[in-house]
């Protein structure tokens, strides 16, 4: 029972963390230029977050998983099964990606892709659907009788589940809806995870705990939630931004600019907004590992 009342404690501290920092922008009367230096540094956290924080993450719980010793009869079978790993690392990734896009594609035909506002909501449903396989990672992890573990899971998910609230609530405004449709897409995805934590918690039966410790769901799950979540932050979101930018700030008297590709709608002052937002979840994970 103690370990049930940690995972509650920790799921409403989820809850309750990442909707606070989701707020932030949402109480903060902001200038539209202030507004885009902040949305551009929601960004910044987004890529940075992906890949400085949930990968490695997904990483070191796929290779610190506690169970070892199903392959201990031949010294041959060690480095196949670390072999295996590797491409698991691999293959989750993908997955998640995979995954993200078909969901992407799905939800861009029933919009209206005329609308922008409506075809930005898929942000939402990309970082739900990432926070839902953060939910899994955790209550996977807590189905393991090891603590240490799942406080680990847990502080990495915090640790970009607050600068991801953040990110979305700033593009969303950005994209220009309204602040109470913005509050509800927020309060869905708080409860993604701590939702899905408990559900894969209490859902599943002894033998299926011992099937997740064996095949090592937590870091399958954060894995997948990585690929997921690469693929909101580089593929849809940063991809968004600039290309409101070439609309705003590109004018007849720069013709033939429109064209170019990448960061060319960004200011050098912007690209280093958003750089310091990719740099700060790096920071942050160096001060975790320390």
């Amino acid at each position: 029972m103690d370990g049930t009342w940690f995972l509650i404690l920790l799921a409403l501290v989820m809850l309750v963390g990442s909707y606070v920092a989701g707020s932030i922008p949402l109480n903060v009367s902001m200038s539209e230029d202030k507004l885009k230096k902040v949305t551009i540094f929601g960004a910044g956290l987004l890529v940075g977050t992906a890949l400085a924080v949930i990968i490695p993450e997904g990483v070191r719980a796929l290779f610190e998983h506690p169970h070892t010793p199903a392959v201990t009869k031949d010294y041959t079978a060690e480095p196949t099964h670390e072999d295996s790993l590797y491409s698991v690392i691999g293959i989750t990734l993908v997955l998640g990606f995979v995954f993200m896009l078909l969901v992407d594609q799905m939800s861009s035909r029933y919009n209206d892709s005329s609308n922008p506002i409506e075809r930005n909501v898929t942000a939402t449903v990309g970082l739900v659907v990432h926070a839902a396989a953060d939910g899994i990672a955790l209550g996977a992890a807590a189905t393991t009788s090891h603590a240490d573990v799942e406080v680990i899971v847990f502080l990495a998910i915090m640790l970009h589940k607050a600068p991801a609230a953040f990110g979305l609530v700033t593009f969303l405004m950005h994209a220009g809806l309204e602040r109470n449709r913005i509050r509800r897409h927020l309060l869905i995805f708080s409860c993604a995870a701590p939702l899905l934590a408990l559900l894969t918690y209490f859902g599943i039966g002894n033998e299926s705990k011992q099937t997740l410790s064996e095949v090592n769901a937590t870091g399958i799950a954060m894995l997948f939630s990585a690929g997921t979540f690469l693929y909101v932050a580089t593929v849809h979101v940063l991809p968004e931004l600039t290309h409101t930018q070439h609309t705003h700030t590109l004018l007849p008297t720069q013709e033939g600019m429109p064209t170019k590709r990448g960061f060319g709608g960004l200011q050098i002052f912007e690209v280093i907004i958003l750089s310091v937002g990719a740099l700060l979840p790096v920071l942050l994970a160096m001060g975790h590992d320390d």
